[in-house]
């Protein structure tokens, strides 16, 4: 019997039929690594934003990726942050363009504007406008459907950065409410908010309005139980210095919590900036976006993201009758754009620029003591100094020149009869006649 031989597996393998499927098989295999998605800026444009005083030009920039969202979410995460956070956009963008085309007709400016709130939300559409380079004329140019698109994106941009900062603050917060070298007791779990809120002695006292009094056994009952409810526009002691607040001066220390300079940090320039840390980090939310000095709005949602994660209701809802985080927004806004208060506004405003952003506070950087440029800069700011400075060397340039002009004519001056000088040797031999 005749034995035949098995061929190779290299020969079966190139007598196969093709694979249809290797092609795809081939792309899953080869396929880059997913890569984390951060926020970025989409625009290329890191100019003012309408967030303070220009940024400088100068410098190196944030390092950014390639963009792989539409610009517009890019810039509706910063508007939710910093301009206004409960917001219809697709709403504020068709009274914004009515109103615009209105006041344009009757000759009228957004002072003229008699309704308050109609004239704090044609405000927040301009602010927008001003955000985004080129979104006035892509709204005024374009079709129904692409409104449409703009106010979805810049809704998304705004929900999605919401919804990053609530999950970023969740766990941290435990850390700041926690005395140093000391534990919780009983301690909180950092990723289950069910035993915050009024169910805790730590959470339940920066919770507690300043109305009500925490030390009160039958107040935390009630609190706890839910019969009591808190609104919105009822304040808690979070929000002052030292969790104090004095009952004569209300805003003495209003806003100012090492709690909220905590979270601002965390949010808008790096969670690494909160304890200080000397290393390097991604360019935070701030610096993408051209932000140089603090907003109203962004006072107002960061105030809200710290209630919001004391609290023990695990869902961040804006019809969340529990946090009621809407109203405490809103009433926020309310307070601080009253014309009333608006020295107490300028000044909270002054003293978060210092704690943010030390170097836009004064325009520039300050010189050190004793340095070149700071001895130039004194010596700029005393005339007097100036003048003699400037009358001691146009006195030395004019004893040189002199000296000078006087040494030259001497030696071009012939001598007079009688005198002792002796004429200059020429060095041309010159021939003399016969005296007559």
């Amino acid at each position: 019997m005749s034995q035949t031989s098995r061929p190779s597996r290299e020969s079966d393998k190139e007598n196969a039929p093709p694979n249809p499927n290797a092609s795809a098989i081939q792309s899953r295999t080869t396929r880059a690594p997913r890569r984390a998605h951060s926020e970025i800026d989409c625009s290329g444009d890191e100019g003012d934003h309408g967030d303070g005083p220009r940024e400088s030009a100068f410098g190196l920039g944030p390092r950014k990726r390639a963009c792989r969202t539409d610009p517009l979410v890019h810039h509706g995460r910063h508007f939710g942050r910093t301009i206004q956070a409960f917001c219809r956009v697709q709403t504020l963008i068709k009274n914004g363009m009515t109103r615009s085309f209105e006041m344009q007709v009757e000759g009228i400016t957004e002072a003229d504007l008699s309704d308050p709130m109609e004239r704090r939300e044609h405000g927040i559409y301009k602010a927008l406008l001003n955000l985004s380079p080129g979104l006035e004329e892509r709204l005024c140019t374009g079709s129904d459907e692409d409104i449409f698109h703009v106010a979805e994106m810049i809704q998304k941009g705004s929900s999605s950065a919401r919804a990053d900062d609530t999950k970023g603050l969740k766990t941290v917060i435990i850390d700041w409410i926690t005395p140093p070298g000391q534990c919780l007791n009983p301690p909180l779990a950092r990723n289950v908010k069910t035993d915050r809120g009024f169910y805790h002695e730590a959470t339940g006292r920066l919770l507690c309005p300043i109305d009500e009094d925490w030390n009160d056994q039958e107040t935390r009952e009630l609190l706890r139980s839910g019969v009591k409810t808190v609104s919105g526009d009822q304040w808690p002691l979070l929000l002052f210095k030292d969790y104090k607040y004095n009952p004569d001066n209300i805003w003495d220390g209003l806003f100012r919590s090492q709690l909220l300079v905590n979270a601002f940090k965390h949010i808008f320039t790096s969670p690494s900036s909160v304890d200080r840390e000397p290393r390097a980090t991604r360019s935070g939310n701030a610096r993408i976006h051209g932000m140089t000095s603090v907003t109203i709005g962004s006072l107002a949602y960061v105030a809200t993201q710290v209630r919001f994660a004391l609290s023990s209701s695990p869902v961040f809802s804006r019809t969340d009758l529990q946090t009621d985080s809407e109203r405490f927004y809103e009433s926020i806004m309310e307070a601080f754009h009253d014309p009333v208060y608006e020295v107490q506004v300028k000044a909270l405003l002054e003293w978060w620029n210092k704690q943010i952003f030390p170097a836009q506070v004064g325009g520039s950087r300050p010189l050190k003591k004793g340095s070149v440029l700071a001895r130039m800069k004194e010596q700029a700011g005393h005339p007097h100094r100036n003048r003699q400075v400037l009358g001691a060397s146009n006195s030395q340039t004019s004893s040189s020149t002199s000296a000078s002009t006087a040494a030259v004519a001497d030696s071009n001056t012939p001598p007079t009869f009688g005198s002792t000088a002796q004429p200059t040797t020429s060095t041309t031999s010159q021939t003399t006649g016969p005296t007559t």
